[in-house]
């Protein structure tokens, strides 16, 4: 699939796993502006622009009149290693490499909120809660909790969520069709809850996305309240002009990394 980013940030992140594999390694230098803009065929403000970012994360250094060369501090280069990087379509799925360890499955009584957003009746006094945190590279990324009817919550398998995402079971092994997702996200920080799952200091800035899950009949059946680590996340949009009944119009499309 190809990829939605900006150029640059393609050619930055090249550069990252660079250092990564080891090509370069701390204090080497790395090539010149005018070699990488050949290489990528792309020109020297694209590259300029990729280095220049990756020297103020500090992953870089650059030595007036010697060039640029790694950052001789390997603690913070192992940290690339934990960036997450995924299509919009992954945080449906909480990111495919990801894995689940801890699972908390409980009926609970439906709060208002939830009652509201998943358009429960009167009849339908609990709900069924699963909290989760998910793992990647050994470092906790999310914390999420979902919220399902108890009709459909009763036929989820505890075994089945360490294996694979919700959203999967739901689809492959319970057989819902979703039609549209109804999904805000927003900058946070991390509460205690959140804090003690994540392993965060309290107050850490975090990415919270919520969403509502309808089916084909445009019922709600999932509510997701999930908080992403805000030092591994970033929300990428790209906005592209395009013509549209004689007038341009600013369309854009999403991208987590």
């Amino acid at each position: 699939m190809k990829t939605l980013l900006p150029v640059y940030y393609q050619i930055k992140h090249t550069i990252r796993n660079w250092i990564l594999n080891k090509e370069f390694n701390p204090g080497e230098k790395i090539p010149s502006v005018d070699k990488l803009a050949k290489k990528f065929k792309v020109n020297h403000l694209t590259v300029r622009q990729a280095i220049d970012q990756l020297i103020q994360e500090g992953f870089l250094v650059s030595k007036r009149g010697s060039g640029t060369f790694v950052s001789n501090n390997e603690t913070l280069i192992n940290s690339l290693s934990i960036e997450i990087t995924g299509f919009m379509d992954e945080i449906f799925y909480e990111v495919q490499k990801a894995k689940t360890k801890s699972v908390v499955i409980s009926e609970i009584p439906a709060s208002k909120l939830v009652r509201e957003k998943l358009s429960l009746v009167q009849e339908e006094e609990t709900a069924l809660q699963i909290k989760r945190v998910r793992f990647l590279n050994k470092n906790s990324f999310n914390y999420v909790i979902n919220y399902l009817p108890m009709e459909i919550g009763s036929k989820i398998i505890e075994e089945e969520l360490y294996k694979k995402p919700l959203l999967q079971i739901l689809e492959q092994d319970l057989s819902i069709q979703f039609s549209e997702a109804f999904q805000t996200i927003q900058a946070s920080f991390a509460d205690q809850e959140v804090s003690d799952k994540l392993g965060v200091p309290s107050g850490s800035p975090t990415l919270f996305v919520e969403r509502i899950m309808y089916t084909i009949n445009h019922k709600p059946v999932e509510l997701l309240q999930a908080s992403y680590r805000g030092d591994l996340f970033q929300y990428i949009v790209r906005l592209k002009n395009v013509r549209k009944k004689n007038r341009n119009v600013w369309i854009h499309q999403d991208k987590l990394c």
